[in-house]
């Protein structure tokens, strides 16, 4: 029986008095006694002395702990010689009683021990059903007023799309009238002319004396066919596509992402963080590969882009031209001729006066914008250019059945004193997010 017993005397003295679990960073106290350091430290939670042990009660006046390194070699001992056993759920870990109290201040299940331990006597320790009663009903008010919020939102968003639909109708009604009475004069014009050149034509095929005859008639109505230009008609779309919020809500698929110095073109420069680029003056001596792109002045994203959605914002600032997007990992990077989809390119170009895109080219809706966000919902096949200024809409392509890998692709085509920066996630070391 000795051994039975001696093994018993190891688990005692291996355990500590606060939390019955062996000891932990186990420290003695000046009468003696000792306990896990962070027992004692709850236990002792008010600041100023003087300081009563759990165990004999004897009071100090400062907190005097000293490490008991002996101890927690033998709770280490008796650890392996005697794992704990699993924790049955709704068993509080530290005294092996039910969970049957909930503290408030720090958010924790207590058993009747716990309450005891003193830990708790200045907390708001409450019954276990009160407690969940109370949460249940704060869930409640939760979920109410997230239901509340969306359809509010939800309402706002209708009535701006019904304002945005009417402004762009009103538009319409604006410009097609005057262009449509521009036609009609053009094709009045038009008939006159062809009239006449048939019978100027006819005339041509006659002798002299039926060409000239009568050809003064022939002669004023040419005079009198006035061919006057169209008048001008401004075709720049005043209404925008600003979705209020959209491009806060797409910054949560915003992952970090820096540049590919293997696939620079050789007239780029990187910057030391990999997040800026710029043409140089000169040619760089670099190693040519299938990876580098040459000669179109582009260099990749590191990251590559298999599934999911993906945000990700680039200052241009007031350069002169730029082109921004995404391509396919194996395509060819030594194309002479234009990047469209399909070669793999999906990219969005900037050339001063006008967008062009592999669909088409189109006029600046407004001025242009200094940063450009780029969200891409790779399952969807969709991709879309914003400003990230005023949060508007720029260019959508049409719905891609995308596939592979696809890498951000930037490109500095102008040569400017400011680079071409990808802005870091919000909280990130030299974040350069707007304020939102």
């Amino acid at each position: 029986m000795a051994a039975p017993d001696l093994s018993t005397n190891l688990q005692e003295e291996a355990t500590c008095a606060i939390c019955l679990d062996y000891f932990t960073d186990p420290v003695m106290t000046d009468c003696g006694h000792n306990f896990c350091r962070e027992c004692i430290r709850r236990c002792w939670g008010q600041p100023e002395g003087p300081y009563a042990c759990p165990e004999c009660r004897e009071l100090s006046p400062q907190r005097n702990l000293r490490p008991n390194r002996p101890l927690a070699k033998m709770a280490e001992m008796a650890r392996r010689l005697h794992p704990p056993s699993p924790v049955p759920q709704g068993v509080c870990a530290a005294h092996r009683e039910p969970l049957a109290a909930f503290c408030s201040d720090e958010l924790r299940l207590l058993c009747a021990a716990c309450e005891r331990s003193g830990e708790h006597w200045a907390h708001r320790v409450r019954p276990l059903q009160d407690a969940a009663d109370d949460l249940k009903k704060m869930v409640e008010t939760q979920r109410q007023n997230v239901l509340t919020e969306f359809e509010r939102l939800r309402r706002l968003l209708v009535e701006e799309e019904q304002r945005l639909l009417q402004r762009l109708e009103e538009e319409e009604l604006e410009v097609l009238p005057p262009l449509r009475e521009s036609a009609a004069r053009l094709g009045q014009q038009s008939a006159q002319l062809a009239e006449l050149i048939t019978e100027l034509e006819g005339r041509c095929q006659l002798p002299a004396l039926g060409l000239l005859q009568d050809i003064r008639d022939t002669l004023r109505r040419v005079q009198d066919v006035k061919l006057q230009p169209p008048e001008v008609v401004p075709m720049e779309m005043r209404t925008v596509c600003r979705v209020p919020g959209l491009v806060e809500a797409l910054r949560r698929f915003r992952g970090d992402m820096t540049l590919d110095p293997d696939t620079a073109n050789p007239e780029l420069v990187l910057s030391e963080d990999r997040r800026s680029v710029r043409r140089g003056d000169l040619r760089q001596a670099l190693p040519d590969s299938p990876e580098r792109f040459d000669p179109g002045p582009c260099v990749l994203g590191r990251e590559s882009l298999t599934s999911g959605r993906h945000y990700w914002e680039v200052e241009v600032g007031e350069r002169a031209s730029w082109a921004l997007g995404v391509c396919r990992e194996n395509a060819n990077r030594k194309e002479k001729g234009e990047l469209f989809a399909g070669n793999g390119f999906w990219i969005l170009v900037f050339l001063g006066s006008y967008y062009n895109s592999s669909e088409r080219a189109f006029a600046p809706l407004r001025d242009p914008p200094r940063r450009v966000g780029i969200f891409l919902d790779y399952e969807a096949g969709h991709l879309s250019f914003y400003s990230a200024n005023d949060g508007s809409l720029l260019y959508t392509f049409p719905e891609t059945p995308f596939s592979g890998t696809l890498r951000a692709l930037f490109s500095p085509l102008s040569s400017s004193p400011t680079p071409m920066t990808i802005c870091r996630p919000k909280g990130g070391p030299g974040d350069m997010l707007a304020p939102q």
